[in-house]
């Protein structure tokens, strides 16, 4: 979508953000994990190490959301007010419903596959066992409850990238495709 000329939000990247050397909300996670989580150098956080400890206690993980989120919501809204005379705006939120950011949009496309490519591709992606990509799935709502929210399911069956014709088509009727 970034590549059609539309800006893209991530939420995922604000997260990161918030999780960086010197932030509040890293000395938060700091004071609270300690060593824990702690890299080599002591003033950053080790996030496969605070992954391990918040997506194997549903307590733990509702505590770090409940600092991440909010700095997130701020973001988005700050960098939204950047874009006010934008025609449009890609926000990408895997946890769009689970933070109760869906007002933020005004149309809500989900990019879906069945739940076995979901753990293999988590897997591949982060290098995780089985059981750790499993944890992170069931943290989130499934996404077969996502699809009845959703104004537009996008399917990503099969291989890899196979939603981007899609994606394309549905800019191209709403008048948003530039040209290549």
């Amino acid at each position: 979508l970034a590549q059609q000329g539309l800006p893209v939000l991530d939420a995922d990247q604000f997260a990161r953000e918030a999780l960086e050397p010197g932030r509040d909300a890293t000395k938060t996670v700091l004071q609270r994990y300690g060593s824990t989580v702690q890299t080599e150098e002591g003033v950053a956080i080790n996030r496969a190490a605070l992954g391990r400890i918040v997506f194997q206690d549903p307590a733990e993980r509702h505590w770090l959301e409940e600092l991440i989120h909010p700095i997130v919501r701020e973001r988005f809204d700050q960098e939204l007010t950047l874009h006010t005379k934008t025609s449009a705006v890609v926000l990408m939120i895997p946890l769009l419903f689970e933070a109760g950011l869906e007002s933020l949009c005004t149309e809500i496309w989900l990019v879906d596959c069945d739940e076995s490519q979901q753990l293999k591709r988590l897997i591949e992606r982060d290098g995780l066992s089985a059981a750790a990509a499993q944890a992170r799935i069931t943290a989130q709502w499934p996404l077969s409850r996502k699809r009845g929210l959703a104004d537009h399911v996008i399917s990503n069956q099969g291989q890899p990238g196979t939603w981007q014709a899609q994606a394309d088509g549905l800019l191209s009727t709403k008048g948003m495709a530039t040209p290549d």
